[in-house]
């Protein structure tokens, strides 16, 4: 049995995580600073199912003012997803809030790591790719990110290997390619998606739709991850990829064909910083790790329009019948 911390435990992936580690028998401490980007309700729901396990723990604080030595010290490994994430909320006066939860944050879990000689396999992204030059897309091509968000992604890699070389550091940056899945956040398209399927709402698509996005579902994400803990290179960035690139345009007919419904949509002007295309090669880590991508994406899409629904069902019993999670 391990015991291993997990940043940003509440999220997305990291919620996911935490069942993960905690079904293969191991205790879990989890850290999140329950930020205001979406509602805590949310999160509160996502780890609704651990929250009551006895290897489970619970901090609720900031990274950058938490006591990370003492959190660090009788932890085998940490696994730092912890962020604050998105493309288009990243410009203008709201950078400053992406510099602290990003790039602060992050240097203080590698100091306290760093002095506590503990392996720290963090949440890149392929944003840091920007519009690569060349696809699939390798981790050896030159970065070069459209978007501040993928500003501070690159600057937690730099920062990874500035401690690596100068303290010893241990860390492996895993660059996730679009995960999806249940829990995914409010503000994601595929979410978005699914619950404009069920309210009948219009989508907006950003826009032709023609954009097309190597997409990852959640649970071989965590499986990457986990397995980056367990046998990733020191000092190596993995891409995450589901090796399935799809258009917008594909992906909602696919979720019209599994719902039976037909989705209005509003295309409006392409946003700052989106990409054209991303694809992943994840030669690298099919043979450093052995990890494949297991879940297609009809499948992966099918399991988050059922979350959808249940989730909406749920939302409505605890509030006398307003929706909250938008």
């Amino acid at each position: 049995m391990s015991r291993w911390l997990v940043t940003g435990c509440a999220g997305f992936v990291g919620s996911h995580l935490v069942e993960a580690l905690l079904d293969d028998g191991d205790d879990v401490i989890g850290v999140d600073a329950f930020t205001d980007y979406y509602e805590r309700d949310v999160k509160n729901l996502n780890i609704e199912v651990v929250r009551d396990n006895d290897s489970f723990t619970l901090f609720a604080g900031d990274l950058t003012e938490l006591d990370l030595d003492s959190l660090f010290a009788d932890v085998d490994g940490v696994f730092h997803l912890a962020a604050q994430p998105g493309v288009r909320g990243s410009w203008g006066e709201t950078f400053a809030i992406y510099l602290r939860d990003n790039v602060l944050a992050t240097q203080c879990v590698f100091e306290a790591a760093a002095r506590r000689h503990r392996r720290v396999v963090f949440a890149s992204s392929s944003s840091i790719y920007g519009n690569a030059e060349r696809y699939p897309t390798r981790e050896d091509v030159t970065p070069a990110p459209l978007s501040p968000y993928g500003v501070t992604k690159l600057a937690c890699e730099e920062l990874a290997q500035a401690y690596g070389a100068s303290f010893g550091l241990d860390t492996c940056a895993l660059r996730y390619f679009t995960v999806y899945g249940p829990r995914q956040r409010p503000d994601m398209a595929f979410t978005r998606l699914c619950r404009a399927l069920q309210s009948g709402e219009i989508f907006p698509v950003y826009g032709t739709g023609e954009q097309s996005r190597d997409v990852t579902y959640v649970s071989d994400a965590v499986s990457a991850t986990v397995a980056a803990m367990h046998g990733g290179v020191a000092g190596r960035a993995y891409n995450v990829g589901g090796c399935v690139e799809t258009s917008l345009r594909e992906v909602i007919e696919l979720a019209e064909y599994l719902t039976g419904r037909t989705l209005e949509v509003k295309h409006q002007s392409a946003a700052a910083g989106d990409v054209r295309r991303t694809a992943a090669d994840t030669t690298l880590i099919r043979r450093d790790l052995g990890w494949w991508p297991e879940t297609p994406l009809e499948t992966g899409l099918a399991a988050q329009v059922e979350w959808t629904a249940e989730t909406s069902e749920t939302a409505l019993r605890r509030n006398n019948g307003a929706v909250i999670f938008r």
